[in-house]
């Protein structure tokens, strides 16, 4: 079997009990039960490996019988003619005892054999990929609808206060304008959400044959840490020697170094061992002018067994050979080449994405800690709207780049998770034990709207606030919040 690597989590996933929203290993577990693309890799795989069988069969004895059935007729000079019947049974044995070209054959499908099995592991490790990204990417898409919707609603709740400032006398119709302007977008933004949200969706039915409507959430105290190691070599070392398309690539190297020898042994004899056996009846029976019933003839029952050994040496195969030599040698270039420029692509992804990842733990906190001092700049503005010194346009602004904040702290985080299992996708490391890590982070209760931005600490909470006010308890102090988004 091809599938050791998943077949314990699937049965393991497929006991426990059903959740009413779906997790990330039970999407895991009906990717590998659903996945065509997997299912098809599986059957390629399995089909590039029939390969050694065929090729060490060409090393092995062949035995073939045989029998035939004739009518025919002869007719000899000076010994008359004859119209008879004749069948025979033979039988053969062959043992190929020099055979170059077969022996470099059965080298290369060993090497295509394992090719077939490294990459099949590469598409297991690509599925583990493909389900953290449409899973990811549909909380991303929940969230980013969650900040839409209360952009929205503050845009809404803007609007109306812009209406009443301008009936009572406070404001100008521009303020009026300005936030129906500010609302309208923010509506056209939420209805682009949720038609991505809906998109979203469509990855995770493509990977698991089914429709999923609501997944369990991550959690905001998701630890976000540099790379283990830290150093960046390490990790480009073990992508070097571990990374499942860059094993690919040096066997098949090894599949073209065979298949040119093989070629060049098409100039080589070769020697088989042999045993025939051949039984014939019937035959004409024909004699001379004084022959009578009795007389000599010819033909009759023959019996003939043979063996020993052939050799073959080939002279001239019109260029045949000679041309399949410098297929194999280009071709051998070409698997070189190849599997150089592999490398280079595996170390400089493998550097970027360490890179990333460990400035992804710098940003998420920046992205963070800049929801606070917009949130904090949202509260500042509307105060000064309220008496005078700030106008709408100053407030719509301000609550923009609030949700603007929110927007990128989410996707930093997102963007760390699926950077973070490239990395070691990158390195040949990524296993579902990956995916089992990430799964005890999820929250069964995240609810979209009201965990669409991070819990604060008392301190930071003070920091949104304007001036010295005494503060409620943080639980109370983040519903408002909330409310207020």
């Amino acid at each position: 079997m091809l599938r050791p690597l998943y077949v314990a989590i699937v049965l393991a996933g497929l006991s426990g009990p059903a959740l009413a929203k779906s997790d990330l290993l039970t999407i895991y577990q009906e990717a590998l039960l659903n996945s065509a693309d997997l299912a098809a890799a599986e059957a390629d795989a399995l089909a590039r490996q029939e390969a050694l069988p065929q090729a060490r069969a060409q090393l092995l004895p062949n035995i073939g019988l045989g029998a035939g059935l004739a009518r025919e007729y002869v007719d000899v000079d000076g010994m008359g003619s004859d119209d008879y019947s004749t069948h025979y049974y033979q039988a053969s044995l062959t043992q190929p005892l020099f055979r170059a070209d077969r022996w470099f054959n059965y080298q290369a499908a060993k090497s295509q054999s394992e090719q077939a099995r490294v990459e099949f592991s590469a598409t297991q490790q690509q599925l583990i990929l493909d389900v953290a990204l449409a899973y990811f990417n549909v909380l991303r898409a929940s969230d980013n609808l969650a900040t839409a919707r209360a952009e929205e609603a503050a845009f809404e709740r803007q609007l109306e206060q812009a209406r009443e400032r301008f009936e009572v006398g406070l404001s100008a119709r521009t303020d009026v304008l300005e936030a129906l302007a500010g609302f309208d977008t923010a509506r056209a933004t939420r209805i682009t959400a949720t038609t991505n949200l809906d998109v979203s969706y469509q990855a995770l039915t493509r990977l698991t044959n089914r429709d999923h409507t609501d997944l369990l959430g991550m959690s905001h105290n998701l630890p976000v840490l540099a790379p283990t190691p830290a150093d960046m070599q390490q990790w480009v070392e073990t992508a070097a020697a571990q990374n499942l398309s860059l094993q690919a690539s040096r066997l098949a190297i090894d599949t073209a170094g065979d298949t040119l020898r093989s070629s060049k042994a098409g100039y080589a004899p070769t020697v088989d061992a042999f045993v025939r056996y051949n039984d014939s009846y019937g035959g004409a029976r024909l004699g001379g002018a004084g022959a009578g019933i009795g007389g000599a003839g010819i033909g009759g029952d023959t019996e003939l067994t043979q063996f020993g050994v052939e050799m073959t040496l080939p002279l001239f195969t019109g260029g045949g050979t000679t041309s399949r030599v410098r297929e194999s040698t280009f071709r051998l270039t070409q698997a070189e080449q190849s599997s150089e420029a592999e490398l280079r692509r595996i170390v400089e992804r493998t550097r970027n994405l360490f890179r990333t990842v460990t400035s992804s733990v710098e940003e998420v906190e920046a992205r963070r800690q800049s929801i606070i001092s917009s949130k904090a700049a949202v509260d500042a503005t509307q105060a000064g709207y309220e008496v005078g010194t700030r106008n709408v346009v100053d407030v719509l602004d301000a609550q923009r780049n609030l949700y603007r904040a929110v927007r990128d702290y989410n996707d930093a985080r997102y963007n760390y998770i699926i950077d973070n299992l490239n990395l070691k996708q990158a390195a040949g490391t990524l296993s579902p034990q990956d995916l089992e890590d990430l799964s005890t982070w999820l929250k069964a209760d995240y609810d979209p709207d009201r965990d669409f931005i991070p819990p604060f600490t008392q301190e930071e909470m003070q920091r949104m606030t304007i001036g010295n006010q005494p503060q409620p308890p943080v639980n109370e102090q983040q519903r408002r919040m909330r409310t207020s988004f």
